[in-house]
């Protein structure tokens, strides 16, 4: 099953896409927001571009997993996401997340600046991995 990882902040929305066995996440380029609009549309798009089956969006709860504006922020942004779909939208918590994909990124050998392009990105595979790894 093809499935769409999404990273949701409010500056960039970073993006990755699972083969079909559900084994192997993968980062695809991350959005900068510009409208909600265009956010929506972009993602409809990919999703049907891609054929995917399901999406997972990250749920960034406080470390001592209650809620924040941020957390929900990212709740209302999945539903909006629902009511534009037809596949399921799932929500993963996303604690630590950036940390782990930060650190990946410095063990990939990648520059100060080329890691802040790729965060976002390698946030949302860390997500979609956590997903495929509970529900697999």
């Amino acid at each position: 099953m093809r499935v769409l990882g999404v990273d949701f902040g409010l500056k960039r929305v970073g993006l990755a896409v699972c083969d079909p066995a559900g084994i192997l996440a993968s980062p695809r380029p991350t959005l900068q927001r510009t409208t909600r609009k265009a956010l929506f549309a972009h993602l409809v798009d990919l999703v049907a571009a891609e054929q995917i089956e399901a999406v997972v969006v990250g749920l960034p709860l406080a470390l001592d997993g209650s809620d924040t504006e941020t957390t929900r922020q990212a709740r209302n942004f999945a539903q909006s996401l629902q009511r534009r779909l037809t596949i399921p939208v799932h929500l993963e918590d996303e604690r630590l997340t950036s940390a782990a994909a930060e650190e990946e990124l410095k063990e990939a050998g990648l520059c100060a600046r080329k890691r802040k392009q790729a965060l976002d990105s390698q946030a949302a595979v860390q997500i979609l991995r956590s997903w495929l790894d509970r529900v697999g």
